[in-house]
């Protein structure tokens, strides 16, 4: 685990606020030297006036209340500090952690589309969201426990070398061996920790699986088979944790061995050391104090280390994804987007996926300004990889696609689809309103346009009956709608952001009849000046095109207009043949 690439990735947000940051480190330095160092020496020196029999109580009164009284002022200083030191901890957290949210949410939008196809929602959600935790209990560990302890340690023995060398050395090498042994413990309990922390991510990625599922599971009675092989895998994180766990323990019980060795040693020491007149019993309470904060500090040292350990694990998997460079990137400096128009040119492109398969060698297609063509085809034909193509979900490896003469390689992703309109065959709504659904496609638009999409994807029939209307919100992925209905908000969405290009990907395979032919008309209208490229298995929706493109094995094998391709009796037409009512059989 590369800790330089894990604070690398941090301090790029640390020190947007490195003011706050080291005020905490000050402050808190400052209740340290207050309320351990300082106000032990000062004890030290309270009991040995008050112990000394041959001072004159009455005569020396004032010099004992003044030892009370420094002893009060150094209360209130580390107070003072204790206040600060939170309030500039809090502002310090509060800052850091919007900025990692916010960074964590645009370097995900950054990931392309295959990406996102690659892994599970739940689990990518689960580890972005536990970066900005991780790093909340990362500082407060560095600040509370780290810093503080090294404070603690680094005051204490200088106190201890000027009151007593012998017994410095003895804590001096006592703690370096202390050290020594936790951080051995740490190299095997890190491997621990980062393997509880991938159980628990495939935990959250598989609940949050099934419970996005839950209508398949339900329709195809998968209960006690999605029960099972969630126990399976809560099995194997109960393991690995269990496994953590009683590391935990064992290092648990050598520590306090170790601390007793000492402690017992020291004790002896002491009593040794008073009986000969060698120290004052003020110096016995200091050495105490001394020793029982040192143990204290030290005993959470290595709790806290291994938790540090546990954090930096978790935050691990998310760095890991975020900085990983996207496999679709923008081009340094990006040429300002020409398109217009609206004519597609594949200039002869070799296309093949990571697993090393090939959809298009050489492959040459062009589509003309404002041309309409449907893309048939048997599954796995290459309809669905060319939209990607185009819409630069993936690049080709050799070869261009041109859009009005220029590259989409060289203008920026958001240029280039800001350009095309897109309606899937699977209709996703945000879990908004159904105006901010419409408007996404044009978040400027006016009442007056967001109606007249409405009407036109006959979407305001069902819109206008609803209590709220336009305010009404959608459920997750817009469930409380139907299919139709998530359907022609989609459409209307699509029509709002008019674009040159328009690419239907079976749109109006969730509609009924009825429904289908009054989109049908709205689309027609919508094509007008548009270059549109029409995905279909249902062959009824692509017989008006100006042209079918017929693929098979990432080869254009026919085209031509539907009555051309009846005639040519190839697959079109073994295709048009197994079709009933427009569906295949």
């Amino acid at each position: 685990m590369s800790f330089r690439k894990i604070w690398g990735f941090l301090w790029l947000h640390i020190k947007k606020h490195q003011g706050l940051f080291y005020a905490t480190f000050l402050f808190y330095a400052g209740v340290v030297l207050f309320d351990s160092i300082i106000k032990t020496i000062y004890f030290k020196k309270i009991i040995d006036f008050v112990s000394n029999s041959f001072v004159d109580r009455i005569l020396h009164q004032k010099e004992l209340f003044f030892l009370v009284f420094i002893n009060i002022m150094i209360l209130v200083g580390g107070n003072i500090c204790s206040r600060l030191g939170g309030w500039f901890i809090v502002k310090f957290q509060v800052k850091v952690i919007k900025d990692l949210n916010d960074s964590a949410f645009e370097k995900l939008q950054e990931k392309s589309y295959r990406f996102f196809m690659g892994h599970f929602i739940g689990s990518l959600v689960t580890k972005t969201r536990r970066l900005a935790r991780s790093f909340e209990a990362m500082h407060d560990l560095l600040i509370y426990s780290f810093w503080m302890t090294f404070i603690s340690l680094l005051g204490s023995m200088i106190v201890l070398f000027y009151e007593s060398k012998k017994i410095a050395f003895a804590f001096l090498i006592w703690i370096l061996f202390y050290m020594l042994i936790s951080l051995i413990f740490i190299k095997i309990k890190i491997k621990l920790d980062i393997a509880e922390a991938e159980a628990d991510s495939k935990v959250g990625g598989r609940l949050a699986d099934v419970l996005t599922n839950i209508f398949t599971v339900k329709i195809f009675s998968g209960r006690k088979k999605e029960i099972k092989e969630y126990k399976d895998i809560t099995k194997d994180e109960a393991f690995k944790k269990n496994k953590a766990w009683v590391f935990n323990l064992w290092q648990d019980a050598i520590q306090a061995f170790l601390m007793l060795g000492i402690q017992a040693f020291v004790l002896w020491k002491l009593v040794q050391l008073w009986v000969l007149g060698g120290i004052s019993a003020g110096m016995f309470v200091l050495v105490q104090t001394y020793m029982l904060i040192i143990f204290d500090r030290l005993w959470h040292f290595g709790k806290d280390l291994s938790r540090f350990m546990k954090y930096t694990a978790d935050a691990k998997e998310a760095v890991d994804i975020l900085t990983a460079l996207p496999d679709i990137i923008d081009v340094e400096n990006p040429e300002k987007c020409l398109i217009k128009n609206g004519e597609i040119v594949f200039n002869n492109i070799d296309f093949k996926y990571i697993d090393g398969k090939d959809v298009f060698q050489n492959f040459y297609m062009k589509i003309k300004n404002g041309e309409k063509i449907g893309l048939v085809g048997y599954s796995g034909s290459g309809k669905t990889t060319i939209m990607k193509l185009l819409l630069r979900f993936s690049d080709v490896q050799k070869g261009d696609i041109l859009i009005d003469d220029q590259d989409i390689k060289k203008i920026t992703q958001d240029d280039l689809r800001s350009k095309i309109s897109y309606v899937p065959q699977e209709p996703i709504l945000f879990h908004r309103s159904i105006r901010e659904n419409i408007t996404y496609g044009k978040l400027d638009a006016t009442e007056e346009e967001i109606i007249e999409v409405s009407k036109k994807a006959h979407a305001y029939e069902f819109i206008s009956t609803l209590p709220q209307e336009y305010d009404t919100k959608v459920g997750e992925r817009g469930i409380k709608l139907s299919g139709g209905e998530r359907q022609r908000v989609v459409i209307a969405r699509a029509m709002l952001k008019n674009a040159p290009i328009l690419i239907l990907d079976e749109a109006t395979s969730s509609l009924d009849s009825v429904s289908e032919s009054y989109i049908q008309d709205a689309f027609n209208e919508l094509m007008k000046g548009k270059t549109t490229i029409v995905i279909a298995h249902r062959l009824s929706t692509v017989q008006k095109m100006d042209r079918i493109i017929v693929l098979d094995k990432g080869k254009i094998i026919e085209e031509g207009t539907h009555k051309e391709l009846l005639k040519g009796k190839g697959i079109y037409a073994d295709l048009w043949s197994h079709q009933t009512g427009g569906f295949l059989e």
